[in-house]
């Protein structure tokens, strides 16, 4: 027997039809769509939330000179030099503590810059490249590195001086091993390690009690 086809009307076994459900899926929808604009209006303003801490006054004291600047807590002691104080022989590379391009002298110890932030140099002694010399009166380093070619494209360039000025500090009478490891935080891309050593050997030799071992 032929089943009699069910009428389009007809309650499902739930009492809940195909057509029912879309209706009211289709009012909800318009509803809300009407309603939107109407919560948006009757919702209260929010102020914006404190995103973190604001600008502190601070001094640092860079190649003998006190500069007072306003930093946020998470400013960079590279970021405040460059883009606060125009001091830019520090240079941005990697910016993660990986290349030496960035290297500063503080109280006597190499530091990337990167890696300190500029409130926590406060109160302590800073020296960049532009503190070691002049065009005219160029450090032993520098004359050095002159000398032995050791920079091509020159980008690395003040933060290897800087570090060979912080190691010959400590080292005066280096050998050839010794430079070789005390410079391993700095990299060059030019591949300008060579001219590198032989610059510092010579600068050792130039400088006061200085004298290179081979």
């Amino acid at each position: 027997m032929r089943r009699k086809k069910r009428d389009s009307q007809e309650l499902p076994r739930g009492g809940f039809s195909r057509r029912d459900f879309l209706k009211g899926a289709s009012m909800a929808v318009s509803t809300g769509l009407l309603a939107a604009p109407e919560a948006a209006a009757a919702a209260p303003e929010s102020s914006p939330g404190v995103v973190g801490p604001g600008a502190v006054p601070i001094t640092l004291q860079i190649n003998g000179k006190a500069h007072s600047l306003k930093v946020e807590p998470r400013v960079t002691l590279l970021d405040a030099l460059r883009n606060q104080l125009d001091i830019t022989g520090a240079k941005k590379v990697c910016d993660r503590g990986v290349c030496g391009a960035c290297t500063v002298i503080l109280d006597g110890r190499p530091v990337y810059a990167c890696n300190v932030l500029a409130i926590e140099a406060e109160g302590h002694r800073i020296e960049t490249i532009e503190g070691l010399g002049t065009e005219s009166h160029l450090h032993p380093v520098m004359a050095a590195f002159v000398e032995h070619d050791a920079q091509q494209c020159g980008f690395c360039t003040p933060g290897f001086v800087v570090a060979c000025k912080a190691f010959l500090d400590k080292h005066p009478n280096p050998t050839r091993e010794e430079v070789e490891h005390g410079l391993g935080g700095n990299l060059c891309r030019c591949g300008t390690y060579a001219g590198v050593r032989e610059a510092v050997l010579e600068a050792a030799q130039t400088l006061k009690g200085g004298r290179a071992n081979g």
